[in-house]
């Protein structure tokens, strides 16, 4: 809950970064401010987003250390990672409080799974592999409460930050915060763009590489021109559409260029991803020059 989108700016001294965030924003009963979803803010403004998934480690540091390094938004991934909901509520309660937008990938399009992560406190509905207009309508649905959807009401204080908040203002902030990001992972879902992304509700939509690749018939050849060429073309008929185009990739490497291309928000990788690699050039760094010692590891 801030009155203005953080900048990344140091505090002050002697005060923690959520403590002077949450500062700003409960400012008493008559300023009392719900918690705005700042990665959505930037996009309708233009801007351009970064993200990260959360895929293995199950800690609550990780949102407050990638909101440190100047990330705008991190994922839970429930649809290829082993996280459960409690897992999911501490991941996304210390995500508000450290300034970094929630979104959730659920495993698949289900309204009891839609409904209890956005429950819990995230800010916004990842849908892995749509290829059905009418399907993604329906689960769009599930995020909005009525009239523009028919989400049941479960918001429960710690949402609120312990506000008292009337629910009719809880329903309409909630209905303008949350974020539907759609993901392209097929060659069918890219046949049907023009269907897909006419639904009304749909914010951003991702392309997945790896099934695309897959779908498309070459695994992993990320680069290869017809993928570019199938993505450009979706670049294209989202920003026709209104709808934010973004990607997910394995590396910084790998997205770095679709920022050039066009791309509004860009995810490189995930939290095991980034230690794995950075592991790695810490060891190759320290190891020049240093003599062979035995046998390997195995």
């Amino acid at each position: 809950m801030r009155e203005e989108a953080p900048n990344r700016r140091p505090v002050e001294v002697g005060r923690s970064r959520s403590a002077s965030k949450l500062e700003g924003s409960l400012k008493g009963r008559e300023g009392i401010k719900m918690r705005k979803n700042w990665t959505k803010e930037r996009l309708r403004n233009g801007g351009v987003v970064k993200g990260l998934a959360l895929q293995q480690l199950r800690s609550a540091e990780i949102p407050r250390l990638l909101a440190a390094t100047g990330f705008d938004y991190l994922f839970v991934d429930m649809e290829h990672g082993g996280f459960n909901l409690e897992t999911v509520q501490d991941v996304v309660a210390a995500a508000g409080q450290a300034g970094i937008t929630p979104l959730v990938r659920v495993a698949e399009l289900r309204y009891s799974l839609v409904a209890r992560t956005l429950d819990v406190g995230a800010q916004g509905i990842i849908f892995p592999r749509v290829e059905d207009p009418e399907l993604l309508r329906e689960a769009i649905s599930w995020t909005r409460f009525p009239p523009l959807g028919m989400r049941g009401f479960g918001i429960t204080p710690p949402q609120l930050d312990y506000q008292a908040v009337g629910m009719a203002e809880v329903m309409a902030h909630a209905n303008a915060e949350t974020m539907n990001v759609v993901q392209f992972e097929t060659g069918r879902a890219l046949e049907r763009s023009d269907e897909l992304l006419s639904v009304e509700g749909v914010d951003v939509a991702m392309i997945g590489p790896a099934d695309l690749s897959i779908s498309l018939g070459m695994p992993g050849e990320f680069e290869h021109p017809r993928m570019v060429g199938a993505i450009e073309t979706f670049i294209d008929a989202c920003n026709a559409h209104g709808v934010v185009p973004g990607i997910h990739c394995r590396t910084a490497a790998l997205a770095k260029p679709w920022l050039e291309r066009g791309m509004r928000l860009v995810g490189s990788g995930s939290e095991i991803t980034l230690l794995l690699e950075r592991a790695r050039e810490v060891v190759a760094e320290l190891s020049v020059g240093e003599p062979l010692q035995g046998a390997a590891r195995p």
